[in-house]
């Protein structure tokens, strides 16, 4: 599926994903870098193994509370939602004005980011963000629009995702209004002329 653009967490791990996705794409996309989709800075926490941190009192707020949770000598999680939530967004506004309300494009991120930006998209509070689950190379899909932003996909693993490209002969006006009796579902490719 052409992609509009892929912005990467500066981490390598993250860099060499996002030069992975520009190599299949036919123009060969520059991969930027962003902080605001960076790992959360988790201070003191930092390359401890998790066995050991479950140990720690902060442990249960992160668990439970995750909206009361600050890392010793790193951010809270609060920040980080914030911080990412606001780079998706203007990342997501700045393609749109470039490639139209259509167009895809790829943030390669981190666990923790990924399930902070969909609990915001859900409208879900951050105390309630460990319930998503988020794979290493899965796919999270939303798509904002000037009403609301929309969940398309969670997790997900699956390889063919051209059903988000855009028909390229005609514009499309992007959905803002809840589909009554939730749609009908994507348009088919074949369909898209």
């Amino acid at each position: 599926m052409p992609l509009a653009a892929i912005v990467s967490s500066p981490l390598e791990r993250c860099r060499q994903t996002a030069r992975i996705l520009a190599k299949s794409q036919p123009d060969r996309l520059r991969v930027s870098s962003d902080k605001g989709i960076t790992e959360c800075d988790y201070g003191q926490w930092q390359g401890r193994p998790l066995k050991e941190l479950a140990r720690e009192k902060l442990w249960a707020t992160v668990q439970t509370q995750p909206s009361a949770a600050t890392f010793p000598g790193g951010e809270s999680l609060a920040a980080m939602q914030a911080r990412a939530v606001a780079a998706v967004r203007r990342h997501d506004a700045a393609i749109e004005d470039l490639h139209g309300a259509s167009a895809v494009w790829v943030a390669v991120t981190h666990g923790d980011i990924v399930k902070a930006v969909l609990a915001d998209a859900l409208g879900m509070h951050l105390d309630l963000f460990q319930r998503l689950a988020v794979d290493p190379a899965s796919a999270s899909v939303i798509r904002y629009t000037s009403s609301r932003p929309y969940v398309l996909a969670t997790n997900t693993h699956a390889g063919d995702l051209s059903w988000l490209a855009a028909a390229p002969s005609r514009k499309r006006k992007a959905r803002t209004d809840a589909p009554v009796g939730g749609g009908s579902g994507p348009e088919p490719t074949s369909a898209r002329s």
